[in-house]
């Protein structure tokens, strides 16, 4: 009721929710003297009674009836590696050619909620802070502003609503970015 999700268990919730409401009115007004006179003060105190129990039920029973979907992630048959860089290979200049292949799945250009395990696109990092979101599997790397030494460059082959496969398609390599 809260998140405002729609559907059966937030009509479930707000109808317990007003039956809380109506139930601890009633029995309220009758026992303070206020209206429903013919009611009987045991059944006030029964709707009293019945209005907390509601409101927990209000949360309880739609969890129970409908829960939520499992977030299950598609598993991939595709498999990613990088061509270039090698590992070790020893990178100087402002740019860094990068080149993968991808086996066994498709890249696709949009984003969808509609998962499959051979549909996707590639993420890519750079000492774990991602640098780019691609849609093939070359690309140019800047470099100038790395320090020199072993830098980690690492490819995710994601599905297609940029949320890991279970379990995820990665691969990784080390190069070397040479010194001024």
């Amino acid at each position: 009721m809260l998140a405002h999700a729609g559907g059966v268990p937030e009509f479930v919730s707000t109808g317990l929710v007003g039956l809380g409401v109506v139930t601890a009115w009633i029995g309220q007004s009758r026992l303070r003297g206020r209206g429903f006179g013919s009611m009987a003060r045991p059944v006030a105190w029964g709707l009293v009674a019945i209005a907390p129990v509601a409101f927990v039920a209000s949360v309880v029973v739609p969890t129970r009836l409908w829960p939520p979907p499992a977030a299950v992630r598609p598993r991939s048959t595709a498999s990613i590696a990088f061509v270039t860089p090698t590992p070790g290979q020893q990178v100087s200049g402002n740019m860094l050619d990068v080149r993968m292949q991808l086996k066994g799945g498709r890249i696709v250009a949009s984003s969808s909620t509609t998962l499959t395990p051979d549909t996707g696109h590639i993420h890519l990092f750079l000492d774990g802070a991602i640098v780019s979101m691609t849609y093939g599997t070359s690309q140019e790397v800047p470099v100038s502003d790395l320090s020199p030494g072993p830098h980690r460059l690492q490819a995710e082959y994601v599905a297609a609503d940029h949320a890991p496969f279970n379990p995820r398609v990665t691969s990784s390599v080390v190069f070397v970015k040479e010194g001024p």
